[in-house]
C-alpha cells in the first residue's frame, strides 16, 4: 500500500511539473545518471550583500560546458565590477551569451569573449545598463524559464520574445534561437566585449554566405585579469557559422582615441559608452579591423522559427578555430551536440559513484564534482597545437596543454582529488607548467597561471605542492630533472632564504607557505635519491619557527631587522595583520608538514586541542566569512583534519560532517565563498567521501565520516592497478556520524588514515557508524 501511494505521489508531481510553466523540480530515480544531479546554479552569484563580505559568493557560471573544455557558452548579465563569471543570479537582465568564461574567481576576472545577442527591431550597439539609465540591446528575462543542466542552458528573453538555448563541445559551442514573427530579427556579436575590460583590437571577415571568422586581441591595456595587473595577453580566434544566410549584414566600428585608457572602469564609463553608441554602421565591406568592432546579420522570421549559430574557438590561430569547428560540430545539430555534452559529463562524473544520502546531498556532491572538472581547461587545439609561453605555436602529442591554474587555492583539495580520479589531468598540468617555465625563459613556476601569463596572483609556491604530491604518488610522465630544477629555482626566487623567514606586510602567510613548499622539494629530492637536497630543504621547511613569538604564543609578522611588528589589539583576529585574506588565528595553523613541531611551539597537544575546539565552536552555523573557522576561504581547509593528528579523530568526524551539512547547499547561495576553480567543491567531494589530506606531498589521507553509505572511486588503469577504491559506511545516518570500527579488505583496521598506495592498489574500506564517538578507535 505504501509503495502504491509513493508511486501515485511521484506521478502526480511529474504531471504538475509538466503543466506548470517554469517548474524546475525533477523526480530523480535510482537510475538517474550522475549528470542529472548537477545543478549549475549552485554558487552562481557574485553578490557581496548576500555574502556579507567583499569577496562575494561562489562566482560560478550556469552556462553550458564540457569537462575541462576550452569553450563555455554562458549568459552574461553584467560587464563591470568584480564579476568574473559575467553572471549573477539576482540580476534581471542578460546582455548576451559569451563563448569563454572563468569560474569561481575574484580579481575582476577575464575572458567573456565573443558576446552574442539575438534581438529584434532597431539595432542597438551597446548593452546599456540594467537599471535602464542607459538603453541598449540587453533584455529582461523570464526567471521561471531559466534552465541549467550539465552541458545545456536555456532562457526566454522577454524584451524580444526569443528563446535562447546553449550547448557546448570541448573546443566549440552552439546557440539555438527560437524567434517570434518579425521583419527585423537579428543576431549581433560584440567582438570587443571582455569580462574585466575590453579586447583592444579585433578583426572579422565574411568568409561565405553563412560564415564569419576573425580574432579578438586581449592585452593588459584592456584590463581583464586583475584589471590588467594579471598581465594576460592572449588572442581569441573564432570560426562562426549561421544557419540563416548572410544576405543582410553589417559591422559597427567605434572611433576610440589613441590616448583613451581602456580598462574596466574606463570602458563602463558614460563617455566611453557614448562614444561606442555613436559608432559607424558599415555595410559595404566583407572584412574589418578596429579597436571596438561588432557584427550583425538581419533576417525576417516566422513565429517559432529556429536559427542556430555554431562557433569554433582557438587560442592558436584562425585555422585552428576552423579545424576545431570541423572536428566537433560542423555536421551536427543542436540536440546531438547537447546529448554528446551530457554523455561526456556522465563519463567523467561516473568516476565516483555514490549510494545513500538525500537527493539534495547527491546534487551537492555531483555539482561539486562537476565544478572540479571545469579547470584546468584545455588550451590545445584538436590537432595538438597550442600557443606557448613565448607566443610561438607548438605541437606536442605527449600531453594536453592546460590553462587556469589557481595554485594558491587548488593545491589543497582540488589536485589531491584529481590524483585519484584524473591523474592524466595532473600530469598535463605539470607538463603545462614545466613547458611554460621553459618557453617563457623564466625557468620558475607561476603560482597563478592564466593563458600563459605569470599573473603573480596570491602567494606561496603552490606548483611545488602539486609536483611533490604527484611525484610521490607515482604520477611522473614529465621530465623530472627539468621539473626539479625549476622547483629549486622557484624556491630561490620566492622563499625564506635571505632571513630564514619573509619580512613583508604578509610575513606570516609568506613564511609559512614558503616553508611548506620547501618541505615539498625535500620530498621530491628524497624520491630522486638526492640526500643533500633532501636535508637542505627539510631544514628550510623549519622556517616557520622563526616567526613564532613565544611570548605571545602565536605567529607574528617580523621585520627585516629581526624585530617584531607591533602587536595590535585583538591581533589574532585582525585580517591582513601579516596574513592574506585571513587573520593570524586562521593562517597560523598552516604547518601541515610538521604538525608535531607546530604543536610543541603552541604549548602541547591538550592546549592545541582546546584552541582548535574553540575555533570551531565559535564559528557561525551559516559558515559565511568570519574570524574563526572561515570555510569561505582556503587557508583553513586542512584544519578539521588536524584532530586526527592530535589523537582525537572523533572531532574530525564531528566537524567535517557539520561543515558538509552547513557550508554547502542545493541553492544559488550554496557555496559560502568563491568557488575558486574547483577548490571549494573538491573539499566537499573528498570530505563527503570520508577522506582528505592534511599535507599534499605526503601520501597519508585522513579518514573521516562519510556523508554517503557507499562511495566508489574508479581508478585510471594507466596509472594505478587497483581498478577501484571503495568506502562503505554501515549504519550511516545524519545522527550516526562517528566511526566505531573499521575493516580494510575484510580485516580489522585501527588507523584514522590510509596511505595513497592502498587506494591506488584497490581496496575496500568499511566503516561502522554510531551516534556516539568511539574514543579508542584511530588513536
Amino acid at each position: 500500500m505504501i509503495d502504491t501511494m509513493l508511486k501515485m505521489t511521484t506521478a502526480l508531481i511529474t504531471v504538475l511539473c509538466l503543466t506548470i510553466t517554469g517548474c524546475t523540480t525533477e523526480v530523480k530515480t535510482k537510475s538517474s545518471a550522475p549528470s542529472d544531479y548537477v545543478n549549475p546554479f549552485i554558487g552562481a552569484s557574485t553578490s557581496v550583500g548576500a555574502a556579507g563580505v567583499y569577496h562575494g559568493l561562489g562566482k560560478t557560471f550556469p552556462g553550458a560546458a564540457t569537462p575541462y573544455g576550452m569553450v563555455q557558452v554562458n549568459p552574461n548579465t553584467i560587464t563591470g565590477g568584480d564579476n568574473s563569471p559575467g553572471y549573477s543570479y539576482e540580476h534581471k537582465t542578460i546582455e548576451g551569451f559569451a563563448f569563454t568564461q572563468m569560474s569561481g574567481v575574484g580579481w575582476f576576472g577575464d575572458l567573456g569573449n565573443f558576446l552574442v545577442m539575438p534581438t529584434t527591431g532597431d539595432l542597438k550597439i551597446i548593452a546599456g545598463k540594467e537599471d535602464g539609465s542607459i538603453r541598449g540591446y540587453r533584455s529582461l528575462y523570464d526567471k521561471k524559464t531559466e534552465t541549467a543542466k550539465a552541458g545545456y542552458y536555456s532562457v526566454n528573453l522577454t524584451d524580444y520574445n526569443i528563446r535562447v538555448e546553449a550547448t557546448a563541445a570541448p573546443h566549440s559551442g552552439m546557440l539555438r534561437f527560437t524567434f517570434p514573427e518579425h521583419k527585423r530579427s537579428r543576431i549581433q556579436i560584440d567582438l570587443a566585449r571582455r569580462v574585466g575590460g575590453t579586447s583592444t583590437y579585433q578583426y572579422v571577415k565574411v568568409v561565405n554566405d553563412s560564415t564569419i571568422q576573425g580574432w579578438m586581441k586581449c592585452t593588459p591595456d584592456g584590463g581583464g585579469w586583475g584589471d590588467g595587473e594579471g598581465n594576460t595577453d592572449y588572442t581569441v580566434f573564432f570560426y562562426a557559422q549561421f544557419s540563416r544566410p548572410l544576405n543582410k549584414y553589417g559591422f559597427w566600428s567605434a572611433d576610440i582615441p589613441d590616448n583613451w585608457k581602456r580598462k574596466l572602469k574606463d570602458v563602463t564609463s558614460i563617455p566611453y559608452l557614448k562614444r561606442v553608441s555613436e559608432a559607424k554602421i558599415i555595410k559595404d565591406v566583407k572584412e574589418l579591423e578596429g579597436k571596438h568592432l561588432g557584427f550583425f546579420t538581419e533576417f525576417d522570421t516566422k513565429r517559432d522559427e529556429e536559427v542556430t549559430l555554431k562557433v569554433g574557438i582557438s587560442f592558436v590561430n584562425m585555422d585552428g578555430a576552423g579545424k576545431n569547428f570541423e572536428a566537433e560540430i560542423a555536421d551536427k545539430n543542436f540536440d546531438l551536440v547537447r546529448n554528446e555534452a551530457k554523455a561526456s559529463w556522465d563519463r567523467e562524473l561516473g568516476k565516483i559513484n555514490i549510494t545513500g544520502g538525500t537527493d539534495d546531498q547527491k546534487t551537492i556532491f555531483y555539482t561539486s564534482l562537476y565544478h572540479t572538472m571545469i579547470d584546468p581547461r584545455i588550451y590545445t587545439d584538436v590537432d595538438g597545437r597550442y600557443t606557448g609561453g613565448d607566443n610561438r605555436i607548438y605541437s606536442d602529442s605527449t600531453f594536453t596543454k592546460r590553462t587556469i591554474f589557481s595554485g594558491w587555492d587548488v593545491f589543497r583539495s582540488q589536485f589531491p582529488l584529481q590524483t585519484i580520479i584524473n591523474p592524466e589531468v595532473v600530469n598535463d598540468q605539470l607538463n603545462s607548467l614545466i613547458t611554460l617555465a621553459e618557453q617563457s625563459g623564466r625557468e620558475y613556476y607561476e603560482r597563478w597561471e592564466i593563458m600563459n601569463a605569470y599573473s603573480g596572483c596570491m602567494i606561496g609556491n603552490p606548483a611545488l605542492s602539486v609536483l611533490a604530491d604527484a611525484y610521490v604518488k607515482g604520477i611522473r610522465n614529465y621530465d623530472i630533472d627539468k621539473a626539479y630544477k625549476y622547483a629549486v629555482n622557484t624556491s630561490k626566487k620566492y622563499g625564506n632564504d635571505t632571513l630564514g623567514y619573509t619580512a613583508s606586510s604578509l610575513s606570516i602567510s609568506h613564511t609559512l607557505e614558503y616553508a611548506y613548499a620547501d618541505w615539498c622539494i625535500s620530498r621530491i629530492a628524497s624520491k630522486m635519491g638526492n640526500s643533500d637536497d633532501e636535508k637542505l630543504f627539510l631544514e628550510k621547511g623549519q622556517a616557520y619557527r622563526n616567526i613564532f613569538d613565544k611570548e605571545k604564543g602565536w605567529f607574528r609578522p617580523r621585520k627585516a631587522d629581526g624585530s617584531w611588528e607591533e602587536w595590535p589589539e585583538n591581533a589574532l583576529f585582525k585580517e591582513w595583520y601579516g596574513c592574506i585574506e585571513s587573520n593570524s588565528y586562521q593562517q597560523g595553523w598552516f604547518v601541515p608538514h610538521d604538525i608535531p613541531g607546530m604543536v610543541e611551539l603552541m604549548g602541547g597537544e591538550d592546549k592545541v586541542v582546546t584552541n582548535l575546539t574553540n575555533l570551531f565552536e565559535k564559528t557561525p552555523d551559516n559558515f559565511l566569512w568570519n574570524d574563526y573557522y572561515n570555510h569561505a576561504n582556503e587557508p583553513v581547509h586542512h584544519i578539521p583534519f588536524l584532530f586526527n593528528r592530535l589523537r582525537r579523530p572523533w572531532l574530525t568526524q564531528k566537524w567535517t560532517r557539520h561543515i558538509c551539512d552547513k557550508a554547502y547547499a542545493n541553492k544559488v547561495e550554496g557555496i559560502v565563498g568563491n568557488e575558486d576553480v574547483g577548490q571549494m567543491s573538491a573539499w566537499y567531494v573528498l570530505a563527503a567521501s570520508g577522506i582528505h589530506p592534511v599535507c599534499p606531498g605526503d601520501t597519508r589521507m585522513e579518514i573521516t565520516s562519510p556523508v554517503f553509505d557507499k562511495i566508489e572511486y574508479k581508478l585510471d588503469s594507466k596509472y594505478f592497478k587497483g581498478g577501484k577504491f571503495t568506502i562503505i559506511a554501515h549504519n550511516n545516518s545524519p545522527e550516526n556520524i562517528y566511526i566505531q570500527k573499521a575493516l580494510l579488505n575484510g580485516k580489522e583496521y585501527r588507523n584514522c588514515y590510509i596511505d595513497f598506495s592502498i587506494i591506488a592498489d584497490g581496496a575496500t574500506l568499511e566503516l561502522f557508524m554510531s551516534n556516539k564517538p568511539n574514543k579508542d578507535w584511530g588513536i
